[in-house]
């Protein structure tokens, strides 16, 4: 039984209703390959309105979720809102937040863990910025990353990471599927020898920088990237082809 692909649409702070009724329109269109999973990381105001209108095929993900059930936390949402209104999934500790606001490794592990025992499926996000690939530190700071939510989790079942090369997200420089392939591939080296090698072997991990319709295929062809996490393009019908990939 292989590890089944996986790709999230990532929408970010994108998305007006009428926006996301053409998004919506594309994805029902598709055809989206039945092999795949699809899952759309959507801005938590409409997390709603596209749970009730999202085809079948298509899960929702939120894009952020606190480790506490509730609260005086203001301007958070906890899982248990999120399994409220039928969403199974979290996007965590995807790059912007770590860069942007602050979001240390514990918290987000703390964050993982605590959406998983909710019953939440989560995509974890990791990976390095230019400076740190340049100083020669892309695996050092990847495996960080991930000790850090092995410190605090034992089930990796309902986990998808997600490497993101920080670098190559809206930068024009992109990773080769080459150069994706070796980091992928060591992480699995990496959690095999830290983790075990069960949740080495089943751990699904995706890439995500800068995937566009033309170069899905030829990453997705990779032995070990088992999906995608789409930025930009899953704003556009090109994103139905990205999901393909496999096909």
């Amino acid at each position: 039984m292989g590890r089944k692909f996986v790709v999230g649409g990532n929408w970010k702070m994108n998305g007006t209703k009428a926006q996301i009724n053409e998004i919506l329109g594309f994805l029902k269109a598709g055809p989206l390959n039945a092999d795949t999973e699809v899952v759309i990381g959507v801005p938590a105001i409409y997390l709603d309105y596209v749970k009730s209108n999202a085809p079948a095929n298509v899960e929702v993900a939120a894009q952020n979720a606190y480790k506490a059930e509730k609260g005086a936390f203001t301007g958070e949402t906890s899982p248990l809102m999120l399994k409220d209104i039928g969403v199974n999934w979290v996007i965590l500790g995807h790059s912007e937040r770590r860069q942007i606001f602050g979001e240390s490794d514990e918290l987000i592990a703390e964050k993982v863990a605590f959406a998983l025992s909710n019953g939440l499926k989560v995509i974890a996000c990791i990976g390095e910025t230019l400076e740190e690939r340049d100083a020669g530190k892309s695996e050092e700071v990847v495996f960080r990353q991930t000790q850090a939510i092995a410190n605090q989790i034992k089930d990796w079942s309902n986990v998808v990471l997600a490497y993101e090369p920080v670098w190559a997200i809206g930068t024009g420089k992109t990773a080769t599927p080459q150069q994706a392939q070796e980091v992928h591939q060591s992480l699995r080296q990496w959690i095999s020898k830290n983790i075990s090698p069960e949740v080495a072997n089943a751990v699904r991990i995706q890439y995500g920088g800068s995937v566009t319709g033309a170069n899905a295929k030829e990453l997705g062809s990779q032995a070990d990237i088992d999906g995608f996490l789409v930025g930009g393009a899953s704003l556009k019908p090109e994103f139905v082809s990205i999901v393909n990939a496999r096909q």
